[in-house]
């Protein structure tokens, strides 16, 4: 689990393809490694990755097909900064909300304007996740836990403070930018437990209006 306060920004320092997988070579900057083993997990741009090697500079981490077709890690290149934050440990203040590093699909920057020091930014989100933005509620947004503005359909808006431009590469997010986004967690786990003994039907449909009607949430 993570916080989505970055710790770090990274680079992008090797791409090997292997096979339908691929394994990355991160360097991480003033990310403090020395606590950090093999095994550990290290969030990428919002994407939770397993360190199999530590040179010293970062680490490398296998990434597999799967996540490859999910997230925007297929357009990655060699010298791109990465936003970079190790795992939550007992200790660890809650800066933001519980990211799992589990990214549910990829938005896309539709506005970005100057709003005072800040900068708005416009996110067009899948259909299918839109019902999980709220207003007011939690989203990651390349790893970092951001606060929704205002929402409109599958739309949603963000206000990013001068700190978070410099030290996270939303600074460099423009029109047309493709991002990984996570919706809250709590939201997936409230629609799966609203099904209730549905649940365990194979086919089993989501949370809409006619669930929501037929178990008597809706007059």
């Amino acid at each position: 689990m993570f916080t989505g306060i970055i710790q770090a920004e990274g680079t992008i320092a090797a791409i090997e393809p292997k096979g339908e997988d691929t394994r990355l070579r991160v360097l991480t900057g003033k990310l403090d490694l020395a606590d950090v083993q093999l095994g550990d997990s290290i969030a990428v741009n919002g994407v939770c990755l397993t360190a199999v090697e530590l040179p010293g500079d970062g680490f490398w981490a296998d990434v597999s097909a799967e996540t490859l077709s999910c997230t925007t890690f297929k357009t990655l290149k060699t010298g791109m900064k990465v936003n970079l934050e190790k795992a939550l440990t007992p200790s660890s203040r809650l800066g933001g909300h519980l990211v799992s590093g589990h990214v549910d699909g990829i938005g896309e920057v539709t506005q970005r304007y100057n709003e005072g020091r800040s900068v708005r930014f416009h996110i067009k989100t899948p259909d299918e996740l839109a019902k999980y933005i709220a207003a007011k509620g939690s989203v990651c947004i390349e790893g970092i836990s951001l606060t929704v503005n205002s929402v409109d359909g599958a739309e949603f808006s963000l206000n990013i403070v001068p700190h978070t431009l410099q030290e996270t590469t939303m600074g460099d997010l423009q029109v047309g930018t493709q991002v990984n986004l996570e919706v809250d967690v709590i939201a997936r786990y409230l629609e799966r437990l609203l099904q209730g003994d549905n649940a365990a039907q194979a086919g089993a449909k989501g949370i809409d209006m006619g669930f929501l009607a037929e178990h008597g949430f809706m007059k």
